[in-house]
């Protein structure tokens, strides 16, 4: 439908605002000021965009003094690098957009006669991710159902002796769930079902060996540049929630057949507290590509919160890809992650499993 006259001018007047902002904000900030190093001179620079961290000179009052010196002996005390493999990229902001698509599936007997294999479909979350220095907060939300059936929120901390990262997704999408009688002649029935709630959180952190010569933060946090190739072995922890809940209501006639109670639906609710070791390696391909691969088997005890006998041993595996490209202050990258739970007791098991793949692109300021 042609645009009217109307809404022609209505856009020409919002990119004329823009445009007079962006033009304010360039005037200010290209403004001359005093740059006597006394101690008023970081809050001038500050005013003009100005503020180097790595400047002694600011002229920084006690507090902020503490926080920069602080800052400085952090620095070198955990994000030192053999120069000859990694070094910085001199910019200590970077936002990135990306495109998340992940499906999760479970395996497992929620009953002592009942087999249940539920897998979702494909869901494409679009999310944000703004990063300062070591610290990252990002955020995504689903493409469809108005965003509400999916979403996942992220926080990271990353320098060249250890990382650690907290997160929470959760995904109502409808899956497709096969069910099947142990004592049985009929065959599997396969149904798409809706009414499942599932939510995770978790946070995992590990130390890296080799953190003179080996960045993770190169591979996916896009703040170092690898100049060679090296691998470090890496041990950490890693705690995390499961919850899969049935909505009673919302399932159908054919599934709630092989329920024996419905008023006790299945449910699905546990903590994972693992100890984990892995090795990661970064390739560097050319000057401007940087693939990684990264593996951490981890294991430990599983509480199971609803069951009677709550303790089990829990086994698990998860893996991350990783392929970079740099451009200046620009680059791109896809990112794999695939997430392995199991475990089992004398009644039941529960195999489950969270994969994602993502297509990303950022810029550093």
């Amino acid at each position: 439908m042609p645009q009217t006259v109307d809404t022609i001018e209505r856009q020409n007047k919002v990119q004329q605002i823009k445009a007079n902002i962006k033009e304010r904000i360039d005037a200010k900030l290209s403004e001359p000021y005093d740059t006597t190093r006394n101690s008023g001179y970081w809050w001038r620079a500050l005013k003009h965009g100005k503020v180097n961290f790595n400047d002694s000179t600011m002229g920084y009052p006690k507090f902020l003094k503490f926080c920069y010196k602080t800052y400085v002996w952090g620095d070198r005390a955990f994000n030192s690098y053999d120069s000859a493999y990694v070094v910085g990229t001199g910019k200590n902001w970077k936002l990135i957009l990306k495109n998340e698509n992940w499906i999760d599936r479970y395996i497992g007997k929620p009953f002592s006669d009942v087999k249940m294999i539920m897998g979702s479909n494909l869901v494409s979350n679009i999310g944000v991710s703004l990063s300062f220095m070591a610290v990252s907060v990002g955020y995504s939300f689903s493409l469809t159902g108005g965003g509400k059936s999916s979403k996942k929120a992220d926080f990271s901390f990353t320098c060249a002796r250890f990382t650690a990262d907290a997160y929470y997704w959760e995904n109502r999408n409808d899956m497709n769930v096969i069910y099947k009688h142990d004592n049985s002649d009929e065959g599997r029935q396969k149904m798409r079902q809706s009414g499942l709630e599932r939510k995770a959180m978790g946070l995992t952190a590990y130390y890296f060996f080799n953190n003179r010569r080996y960045a993770q933060a190169a591979a996916y946090c896009y703040s170092k540049y690898q100049k060679r190739s090296a691998g470090s072995w890496l041990a950490g922890i890693s705690l995390q929630h499961y919850d899969v809940k049935f909505n009673v209501d919302q399932l159908s006639e054919e599934a709630l057949a092989y329920i024996p109670d419905p008023s006790a639906a299945p449910r699905i609710l546990y903590n994972d507290y693992c100890l984990l070791v892995g090795y990661g390696h970064n390739w560097v391909l050319g000057r401007k590509w940087l693939f990684n691969l990264t593996f951490t088997p981890y294991l430990g005890y599983r509480y199971n919160i609803l069951e009677e006998d709550p303790g089990a041993f829990s086994l698990n595996l998860r893996g991350r890809m990783g392929l970079v490209y740099n451009h200046k202050n620009f680059f791109a990258g896809l990112q794999g992650y695939a997430d392995h739970h199991r475990y089992k007791n004398n009644d039941s098991h529960l195999f489950n499993t969270y994969m994602t793949f993502s297509i990303l692109g950022g810029i550093r300021f």
